[in-house]
């Protein structure tokens, strides 16, 4: 089995590699190669059970499963290429005969549906594949549903079939094909990055900038989390990688179990926003935001909301550990506790600077090839080049066979839920397509709303989070950017700033509780109980949760104005800093600590600051341009208030957190 994967992987590579390059298929044939590689590989990786793994007949229902997904895609295949033109059913390829099929069409079609929905359960759980079966009988019974469900007239099975399966607006979809053009080959990108030891060359460059600061091991997880989750586009993934390493560190230094995989959790979970590489999402965006954008405009637009969003982070766990410094030193035991034990050979993290070298060349490179005008696709297939040629300048770097085979093995390990996922998000898309429910739901939303704004964003902030506590935030984004994000559009937001809102909340979900997947894979590895590691991620996280409404209401921290132009430079560097200053009061409130330890009183006046600041109200006028708003100027007079009484009563702590207490 595993040899077979590694083939499998290894052929999925190069095919992907090769045919976004230079194409040879018709779209719907790649990516029927691209599906069937994905599920063979969930087959032979994801047993039907845990328990049922190593029994016989369970691997031979694996294996014939995966042998069932090669003859459907192989079928596509066959029927959509002009070289097999003579199997063509009625003379016609599939593309040409929708409404016409055959009755074996529509077999094909019901053994792939039901091989996707297995796939995507033993991938990501029964959240999704149920979510694409309430979709199936919503097409199915649409007459039948009450006026809250939105009915419509009903399609009968095999025109649902055919337009959530066969077709190019389902299973092989946008979805499916994002995932092909775009974030597959990032995901090989990562896995080679890793490799190398280029990756691990983060964490330690991390751990020894912060050795001698305050929470150094909770800002380690921060920065590194932040880079890290760039290039994998995954909270969970990111979880369980870097925080193998950055929570024992932060236990070491006597945080929480909880609130040490609270911090991971939520850091992981703010990669995707990080530029230049970014999660899926990015490219997603390329295909579905209207006026179409360019890449580089996505990620030039995500560069200040995702600084935010980790200065947010890096405050709260400044000001946390500021907090346990000054308790433990008013505390009768500060003097006899010991400092936390060491790390690594001697106490000092032992860098490999070449392993840097190949991280930042490989990033350059890409950025470079970006700026140069290159697409996506092919911008990180150079870069990919770039970083293997330079790898092998260095023993410790170079990608021997067996790095290179293992890096083969684990992007195609890490892939196969991105390709499930996006299968099975096909068949919702197919159905919204099919029945109408994307145009209707719009206008069910907006007179709930009664035309505010405000109303409209928090009721999309419910909904996002609500349909992303069971599914990966990318998904999630896709589901509500199908459905809602001409909502937004309507009432008169950029339409890069309506998307960004939407992906925002669905990546928050993954720090929300009751059902927070980042933090329940942070719990794992902290050894903490779930829920409380879930209030900790979400507590940290939360100023991510206003970011949305700060850039729908000022689009300039996405560099644009509201007509969707560059917006001028000093209003650009206005909205940011009084953004990080809403900031700052906001970290300060949550973590009870300014320049000393704060009192309920002042933390509340903290979060009254915070909330003047980060919503927009009206504007004074000065000569030249607008710049402080009244909101604005209340907030920052609130703040220097609290700071100025609070700084009186005592002097700042050190800043070391020598011997930091249970946090």
């Amino acid at each position: 089995m595993k040899k077979a994967s590694a083939i499998i992987a290894g052929i999925l590579c190069v095919f992907t590699l090769w045919e976004v390059n230079y194409p040879t298929f018709q779209p719907q044939s790649s990516l029927a190669v691209f599906l069937m590689a994905g599920l063979v590989l969930c087959f032979l990786n994801f047993p039907l059970r845990g328990k049922w793994a190593e029994q016989r007949w369970s691997r031979a229902l694996d294996l014939g499963l995966a042998a069932l997904a090669a003859l459907c895609c192989g079928f596509i295949i066959v029927q959509t290429e002009r070289v097999f033109e003579p199997l063509w059913s009625g003379g016609e390829p599939l593309g040409n005969r929708p409404g016409r099929e055959t009755g074996l069409d529509i077999g094909v079609a019901v053994v792939l549906l039901v091989l996707v929905l297995e796939a995507a359960r033993r991938c990501m759980g029964w959240a999704l594949p149920i979510l694409a079966l309430l979709f199936l009988a919503y097409s199915l019974f649409g007459p039948n549903l009450p006026d809250w469900l939105i009915p419509h007239r009903g399609y009968d099975l095999e025109r649902t079939l055919a337009q959530a399966v066969l077709h190019g607006q389902g299973v092989f979809g946008v979805a499916l094909g994002v995932m092909f053009r775009y974030v597959f080959l990032f995901v090989v990108f990562g896995a080679f990055l890793g490799a190398t030891g280029a990756t691990g060359f983060i964490i330690a460059f991390a751990r020894r900038i912060f050795r001698n600061s305050a929470g150094a091991p909770a800002k380690v997880a921060v920065v590194s989390s932040g880079f890290m989750g760039s290039l994998s586009g995954s909270a969970v993934a990111n979880v369980v990688t870097t925080g193998t390493f950055t929570i024992p560190l932060m236990r070491a230094a006597r945080f929480k179990p909880e609130i040490a995989g609270g911090i991971e959790a939520a850091s992981s979970s703010g990669g995707a926003l990080v530029p230049p590489v970014m999660g899926a999402a990015a490219y997603l965006m390329l295909e579905i935001v209207q006026p179409p954008v360019t890449y580089l405009e996505v990620i030039r637009s995500a560069l200040i909301p995702a600084s935010l969003y980790y200065l947010s982070l890096f405050l709260f766990v400044h000001f946390h550990a500021l907090r346990i410094a000054s308790a433990e030193k008013a505390g009768p035991d500060s003097a006899a506790a010991d400092p936390p034990p060491d790390t690594g050979k001697g106490g000092r993290e032992e860098l490999e600077p070449y392993q840097g070298v190949l991280f930042v060349a490989s990033l350059a490179s890409l950025i470079g090839f970006l700026v140069a005008g290159f697409t996506p696709f092919r911008a990180v297939t150079f870069a990919l080049l770039v970083l293997v040629v330079l790898s092998f300048f260095r023993r410790e770097t170079r990608l021997s066979r067996e790095k290179f085979l293992g890096a083969i093995r684990d992007a195609g390990r890490d892939a196969v839920p991105l390709i499930c996922a996006a299968a099975c998000v096909g068949v919702i898309i197919g159905v919204v397509t099919l029945t109408g429910v994307g145009t209707r739901f719009p206008a069910l939303i907006l007179p709930m709303a009664e035309d505010n704004l405000l109303g409209a964003l928090l009721l999309i902030m419910l909904g996002s989070l609500i349909l992303g506590m069971g599914l990966p935030s990318v998904v999630c984004y896709l589901l509500m950017a199908t459905l809602i994000g001409p909502v937004l559009g309507k009432l008169g937001v950029v339409p890069l700033a309506a998307h960004f809102f939407i992906f925002y909340f669905g990546m928050m979900s993954m720090v929300t509780p009751p059902v927070a997947l980042a933090a329940y894979a942070a719990s794992s590895v902290a050894g903490s109980k779930i829920i409380p590691t879930s209030m900790a991620a979400f507590r940290v996280a939360l100023v991510g949760f206003t970011l949305p409404f700060m850039f729908v209401f000022r689009p300039e921290l996405l560099l644009l104005a509201p007509g969707g132009e560059s917006p001028p430079v000093m209003l650009v560097i206005y909205a940011t800093t009084i953004a990080a200053l809403g900031i700052v009061a906001f970290a300060a409130g949550l973590s009870g600590y300014l320049l000393v330890r704060l009192n309920p009183a002042a933390r509340a006046l903290l979060f009254v600051a915070a909330a003047l600041m980060l919503y927009p109200g009206e504007a004074l006028l000065f000569p030249g341009e607008w710049m402080l708003t009244i909101h604005d100027l209340a907030g920052v007079l609130l703040l220097a208030g609290v700071a100025a009484v609070t700084g009186v009563r005592g002097r700042r702590p050190p800043g070391g957190l020598r011997a930091p207490a249970r946090a």
